[in-house]
């Protein structure tokens, strides 16, 4: 490939600017980069946050995306793993300085600069950007490490997964992000028993992957809950012995969780909305030495009220978990194989709309009509 290299974008300009598709120019790879051409890229709630321009410390213009699918096209001089090459089909996963104690132990998630090298979207090595609008002015591109929404990108080199399976590049591209948040959850950190009980609130992917590894693991009892029912259904096919549409009970979340669960409330809660409220009452469903789990982003300088005494007393844990404190090179190859099984069946849960189709796409998510809406560049 020929650097400066000429392509496009959806880029936003201004907080609240609509995504727009945009002629960029990608720099010289640094050493530590691989050169994407993507292929697709799942679309996420994240992605609307950026869009919202409500993330720290990142500025716009901005590229967004971090679910990436693609093939390799160039690498920079001293990219680590060495049994990556020109032509190999990758998923793209968040980023890491690699160079904490976190880091060094495997711990990805925990990494020291966790948020700023993920939503700052510059690059490691110098605090560049890696592109530029045809004006000249920088436009933040390494998003996750990746800014998936662009039809080549300078990716750093620990957000490159690669994948044994090239033809599902499309199914897996979420696996980068909200499929494994969802699914490390459960596996990784709740790791409930078959004699268990869990309570997943909201059905978006991250739910779902949660609901899917939660049926893996045959726990006892799998409670879904949220405002549509088209969702809800799709839980009960997909392995939730319960379904609550907390929109049209007469008595609390809480209330009904504990009745259904009849032993005073359950053993594990996941809260995927981030909404203070919904916390709430995730906290109030956990039976004494309960554990829940907090894994949807909270608006900023959001509280919540905790009654401490009946916390301590029942001896309840609340966890926030980044990305299913996973290990991406070994825990997404896991679940590629899990979907392989039939063990997760994610395909039931996407579809695939051309890049051009983003509204749509949008619109769809939005309306609970798809799950995880898929981005193809032609």
């Amino acid at each position: 490939m020929q650097f400066p290299l000429e392509t496009y974008a959806l880029v936003v300009e201004a907080p609240g600017a609509a995504f727009t598709m945009t002629p960029i120019v990608i720099d010289e790879l640094r050493p530590d980069e691989v050169l994407i051409e993507m292929k697709y890229s799942g679309f996420c709630h994240t992605d609307i946050l950026l869009q919202q321009g409500v993330l720290p410390g990142l500025e716009l213009p901005a590229i967004p995306g971090h679910e990436g699918a693609g093939i390799v096209r160039a690498l920079g001089s001293d990219v680590k793993d060495k049994t990556l090459a020109v032509g190999d089909s990758v998923l793209l996963s968040f980023t890491v300085c690699g160079k904490c104690n976190s880091c060094y132990e495997n711990r990805l998630t925990k990494c020291i600069i966790n948020p700023q090298v993920n939503f700052q979207a510059l690059r490691l090595s110098d605090g560049t950007t890696s592109a530029k609008l045809k004006d000249g002015r920088p436009v933040r591109s390494q998003f996750f490490g990746q800014s998936s929404f662009a039809k080549f990108s300078a990716v750093h080199e620990a957000s490159v997964v690669k994948c044994p399976y090239p033809d599902n590049l499309a199914i897996y591209s979420p696996l980068g992000c909200g499929y494994q948040t969802g699914a490390g959850t459960i596996l990784n950190i709740l790791k409930p028993r078959t004699y268990e009980s869990v309570v997943i609130f909201g059905l978006g992917s991250v739910g779902f992957a949660a609901l899917m590894a939660a049926a893996y693991l045959d726990v006892k009892q799998i409670i879904a809950v949220d405002i549509v029912n088209q969702k809800l259904s799709l839980a009960k096919e997909l392995g939730a012995t319960h379904i609550l549409n907390s929109s049209s009970l007469t008595s609390s979340i809480a209330d009904e969780v504990k009745r259904l669960s009849g032993s005073g409330g359950v053993n594990f809660a996941v809260d995927t909305t981030g909404v203070p409220s919904v916390t709430e009452q995730m906290l109030e469903c956990l039976t004494t030495g309960g554990t829940a789990a907090s894994i949807g982003a909270p608006p900023a300088k959001a509280k919540v009220n905790v009654d401490v005494a009946s916390f301590f007393y029942q001896n309840k844990n609340w966890v926030s978990v980044i990305e299913g404190d996973s290990f991406p090179p070994k825990f997404i190859p896991e679940l590629i194989e899990l979907h392989q099984a039939g063990r997760f069946p994610i395909d039931r849960i996407c579809k695939v709309y051309p890049i051009e189709d983003l509204d749509q796409a949008m619109s769809d998510m939005k309306a609970g009509t798809v799950i995880k809406p898929i981005l193809q560049f032609s």
